[in-house]
């Protein structure tokens, strides 16, 4: 329903920053569950069905790193924000690889966290707008059904990894600019770097290349960004 609050679930071990993100989130207008762990994470999950997981990396127990990677397997269309503790730019890598959406480095302002939140469910509300189907070559991306196909086999994508893919095969040819290709998929308030869509470009390679190190479909344009190849 058009009235419906949107959920998030706040996963942080440490008490203050939780109240702290839970009371932010909820003076904002969503509906937020929290907990400290893991594991009871990963049980408020299949119950709650957050459309975004506001998530610490460094948890007791089952990590932040693991939860992401059960989100991904099993909850495609939920957001994942990671929080990292400066320092952690190994870790926030892996979280990226392992399919987050984005992340933010403790400690943040509340108002940011807020507008990561709009501009990534803004990209949500993008899927859903009936469009029509791109094909290059073996791939075939079915926008209305917000599915791709490689070979006649479908390929699982998280969001952005669709939107990212939407981009490019929209634009055959074009270099198109890291700062250009943030703005469109996270949005002009977007307070990141461009390192977390050179992470999300190399999953989305690993996925619809056949040699990710030698890719034939996403170009690297030295210097400015990337380029989709329509014909081999």
């Amino acid at each position: 329903m058009k009235d419906e609050k949107v959920k998030v679930l706040v996963v942080e071990d440490e008490e203050s920053i939780r109240r702290f993100i839970t009371l932010n989130l909820s003076a904002a207008g969503y509906l937020v569950e929290h907990t400290a762990s893991g594991e009871e994470a990963l049980k408020i999950l299949k119950i709650f069905d957050p459309q975004v997981v506001v998530l610490d990396l460094m948890l007791p127990g089952i990590s932040g790193l693991e939860v992401c990677q059960k989100i991904r397997e099993t909850m495609q269309e939920t957001f994942v924000i990671m929080l990292t503790a400066k320092g952690q730019d190994t870790d926030k890598i892996l979280g990226l690889e392992l399919g987050a959406d984005d992340y933010m480095v403790k400690p943040f302002n509340p108002l940011e966290l807020i507008a990561r939140v709009k501009a990534i469910l803004r990209r949500g509300l993008r899927y859903k707008e009936p469009r029509e189907i791109y094909n290059c070559r073996e791939l075939r991306l079915n926008i209305t059904a917000n599915k791709l196909f490689k070979n006649k086999q479908e390929i699982e994508l998280t969001p952005i990894e669709f939107a990212l893919l939407k981009i490019f095969m929209e634009n055959p040819g074009r270099a198109l600019k890291r700062e250009e290709m943030l703005n469109t998929v996270w949005g002009d308030d977007y307070f990141g770097d461009t390192k977390t869509l050179d992470v999300h470009i190399r999953r989305l390679r690993e996925k619809i290349e056949d040699n990710p190190s030698q890719p034939e479909y996403i170009k690297t344009v030295w210097g400015s960004g990337y380029r989709w190849q329509q014909d081999s």
